[in-house]
């Protein structure tokens, strides 16, 4: 889930949806597990209901992802994962392999490169075509982009050497930052976190290189190594752009000291999930009081909107010291901050040496190994360009017409669960309960893609990847600009259609599940209730309680942050998410690297509340069956369960994991897993798990 633009909370690893569709076909039975093997027994069938035995696969499973040499009850993810994770590589394009994101992801782009292969071969048949055709078309030319070398940013780098004052400085970020070159902070639209149906204007640190300020403070050794690999290759990275020897290691050194002063005055990751906090409207004339030596004035009329008359600054104390530093800092630094964020930003635009250097950084942050595929590359680049243009062909041949409605069934079946749990709760009074359920009645759900696709008005060069993308940047930043002051839409996407991804957004109280996420093993037609629920469930239950989290909960049914509990419950409700953060910051990723439990609170409410409600919905949509599948020697409860935990089956490089750790909301796949299971009854009961084994523990935590 986003921290970066507030309102939205992803599954992170993209999720999906689903729908309820019949058992597969029933079949001999089984062959046993073999002797010793950690299998409990099935359990009757409910209701004496009669039983069709049939296969892991027909229903949807993967019977060889199993390591049944594991007890389910002592860890679940190896039980449902062993099998597929004793196998599994992680390519070296990528820093991590998931069964699911991962394998739809390969899916879907390979179908993108041929929707895109044939529009740019075809000359674009149609304006779609065309358009997309000729972005992709300029991204393959890799003959071009290396006869152009750093001309497409010679003059941005020109004027950086120029920069002698904060006034100068002010107007080359004013520059930067209308295409999307984020140095030193970072503006967009927003909705007013008081008044949701107003868009307003948004300030938000930035300007680091490095993914998180902690990653320049911390004085562990490993912290100490990826800064210096940092410095080398900034300096690297600047002798491509045409610096010489000395000039480059200075300048690089010059980077450091400048990005470390902005870590110093950056919040944290986990101050920045306090919605309170990062509310702080000001006026033009506060604002320029907070930080006047920038020229305010210059860059509101620099980026096309000098009527904006009041922002919402995330950190004012970023801000003031923002104000001091530009002071304080002597210009030739300036110069190479601002030069170096120019490289840095648009390598992937620029030659093969340029996108090969940027791999050093990433293999010392992620463990990757290699660059990706030109083609898999431009995909992106296209889809981050031309979204909505690009997810028209992909949604007729990818997404099928009855996902939509079972999704909406589903999306139903989960919310009346919730509603449920709201009314039986015992530690919630009427009052609460009532703004609680007005708020799910308000929740809207987008599915698939949007009603009305969005334009993008800006021209494409065939002959210059760089100048397109550029033209993008600016018509994107121009494009979200220009909501601010305009009726709010709340029916904006967030993510492209062909996004293997879901969110809930916090102020529009919506969610979105995109088409790209909507696929096997989330969801298929040919897969039962249990599994479909178990994975696709899992995401729209995930989503629905982001709604009421530790942050969403501090956002009425209207979006508006407002604090809508009533004392004895808000602190009941602080106590249950206590139990959480406690529970989760004790569990070690790698040795000695214990999870954040702050930082990852959120998405662990919406773990433990997605797999609950799933749960609940699979059980209510199974009412009234006439027969019990058994599927390879599992119940339908426990093929719930191997659902989602198949549908996390990953694997991820020891460096990424300390980034993830380190930066991420979203706690490792283990623990998505163990986590939530272990913490619901009807997970021991459906495995006979005995009490005080682990994934039966004694004591356990719950919020919804």
């Amino acid at each position: 889930m986003r921290t970066k633009r507030q309102p939205a909370a992803t599954l992170a690893i993209p999720l999906a949806l689903s729908a309820l569709l019949g058992c597969g076909p029933a079949a001999s039975p089984p062959p046993l597990p073999p002797a010793g093997a950690a299998l409990p027994s099935p359990q009757p069938a409910p209701q004496g209901l009669p039983v069709v035995e049939t296969t892991l696969e027909a229903v949807g499973l993967d019977g060889a992802a199993l390591d049944r040499s594991v007890s389910p009850c002592d860890d679940f993810y190896q039980f449902a994962c062993g099998g597929w994770l004793a196998k599994a590589e992680i390519p070296g394009d990528e820093r991590a392999w998931y069964r699911s994101f991962h394998e739809i992801e390969k899916r879907n782009k390979a179908e993108l490169r041929r929707i895109l292969e044939d529009a740019a071969s075809a000359g674009g048949r149609d304006p779609v075509s065309q358009k997309i055709g000729a972005f992709y078309g300029a991204c393959m030319d890799e003959p071009a982009i290396e006869a152009a070398g750093v001309a497409p940013i010679a003059d941005l780098l020109a004027r950086a050497q120029k920069v002698r004052d904060p006034k100068g400085l002010g107007a080359l970020i004013t520059e930067l930052h209308r295409r999307r070159i984020w140095a030193l902070f970072d503006i967009s639209s927003a909705q007013d976190m008081k008044d949701a149906t107003r868009v307003i204007a948004m300030l938000d640190q930035n300007g680091l290189g490095l993914p998180d300020r902690d990653y320049y403070l911390k004085e562990d050794d490993k912290s100490k190594a990826l800064r210096r690999t940092y410095e080398e290759h900034v300096a690297r990275m600047m002798r491509l752009a045409g610096a010489k020897g000395a000039a480059a290691t200075a300048a690089a050194a010059a980077v450091m000291q400048i990005e470390t002063e902005l870590a110093k005055i950056s919040k944290t990751r986990v101050e920045r999930r306090d919605p309170k906090g990062l509310y702080n409207k000001l006026d033009r004339a506060a604002l320029a009081k907070a930080a006047p030596s920038f020229p305010w004035d210059a860059y509101f009329q620099g980026i096309g909107r000098p009527d904006i008359k009041e922002v919402n600054v995330t950190s004012v104390r970023f801000f003031e010291g923002l104000s001091r530093l530009l002071t304080a800092v002597k210009p030739a630094a300036w110069q190479s901050y601002l030069a170096w964020h120019v490289v840095r930003s648009t390598a992937p635009l620029l030659p093969r040496a340029f996108v090969d250097e940027s791999l050093t950084l990433e293999a010392a942050l992620t463990g990757k190994r290699e660059v990706e595929a030109r083609w898999k590359r431009c995909v992106d680049a296209t889809d981050g360009a031309l979204g909505e243009l690009l997810a028209q062909p992909f949604v007729k041949t990818s997404f099928p017409g009855a996902s939509k409605p079972a999704a909406e069934a589903m999306v139903r079946e989960v919310s009346e669960a919730f509603r449920r749990d709201v009314r039986s709760l015992d530690w919630m009074d009427e009052g609460t309960k009532r703004r609680a359920l007005a708020k799910l009645d308000a929740m809207a759900y987008l599915i698939g893609y949007p009603d009305r696709w969005r334009t993008y008005d800006f021209e494409i060069d065939p002959r210059s990847y760089a100048k397109s993308a550029l033209a993008a940047r600016a018509f994107h930043t121009s494009w979200d600009l220009g909501k601010i002051d305009e009726p709010l839409d709340r029916d904006e996407w967030q993510m492209s259609p062909p996004t293997v991804n879901a969110y809930y957004d916090l102020q529009r109280n919506h969610m979105v599940f995109p088409a790209g996420i909507l696929q096997p093993p989330f969801y298929s037609v040919k897969s039962s209730v249990p599994v479909n629920l178990g994975g696709i469930g899992m995401v729209v239950g995930h989503e629905l309680t982001h709604g009421y989290d530790d942050q969403g909960s501090q956002f009425d049914e209207k979006g508006n942050l407002e604090d809508w509990w009533s004392k004895e419950v808000a602190a009941a409700f602080k106590e249950k998410t206590g139990c959480v953060e406690a529970q989760y910051s004790a569990r070690e990723a790698l040795p000695g690297l214990t999870l954040n439990g702050k930082l990852t609170l959120g998405e662990n409410i919406a773990d433990l509340g997605g797999v609950k409600l799933a749960f609940r919905a699979y059980r209510a949509m199974r009412r009234g069956a006439a027969e019990q599948t058994i599927a390879g020697g599992f119940t339908e409860d426990q093929q719930f369960f191997l659902a989602h935990g198949q549908a996390w089956c990953g694997k991820i490089r020891d460096e990424a994991l300390r980034m993830m750790v380190q930066v991420d909301p979203h706690a490792p796949p283990r623990f998505r897993v163990n986590g939530p299971l272990a913490n619901l009854p009807e997970f021991g009961e459906a495995f006979q798990c005995a009490p005080g084994t682990p994934m039966r523990p004694a004591e356990t935590c719950a919020v919804w």
